[in-house]
């Protein structure tokens, strides 16, 4: 992956609006919280990711610079919530109700299991693969598992073989 530079004004935004956050949760559980290490190193289509025992927040610079307000408005309370349900109530789904109690409850943001931006810019190449009743796009991790004999992908539809087109 290229390296791609997130302008210091957006880095900034980021933190503030982490902080605020933080706030957030500190008032509601009457307790302070370390603020997460943020890192722009997440790639393809995710937006970003938690790392919990890191206490880390993995966020996608392409998709951040090209959504920008949204972007943080949506992922920073989402990737946030993750680290915030691990450390209070331990062990937990990701997106179960805890996860969902701290979004809507504390942060007052819609609890939304993906984003919606759109990924070409980030997407990597596909494969067509078909079986009978359509055409299935394959990502190159699932087309190089097929290749190394790894996996075999079948239709859920018609229960076919997927082969390459």
């Amino acid at each position: 992956m290229k390296f791609v530079r997130v302008p210091l004004s957006l880095q900034q935004t980021v933190m503030h609006t982490m902080r605020q956050k933080l706030t957030q949760a500190s008032y509601f559980w009457q307790q302070n919280f370390p603020e997460p290490h943020i890192t722009y190193q997440q790639r393809g289509t995710a937006a970003g990711t938690a790392r919990l025992q890191d206490w880390e927040i993995r966020l996608n610079p392409i998709l951040l610079i090209e959504n920008q307000q949204t972007f943080i408005d949506e992922v920073i309370p989402h990737e946030l919530a993750h680290l915030l349900a691990y450390h209070q109530f331990g062990k937990v789904a990701p997106h179960g109700k805890e996860w969902h109690f701290i979004m809507e409850t504390i942060f007052k943001v819609k609890a939304s299991r993906t984003h919606q931006f759109p990924v070409h810019s980030v997407r990597s190449k596909i494969f067509i693969y078909c079986c009978s009743c359509q055409q299935h796009e394959l990502t190159i991790r699932q087309h190089n598992k097929i290749l190394r004999g790894k996996n075999c992908y079948v239709c859920r539809q018609c229960g076919e073989k997927l082969i390459l087109l």
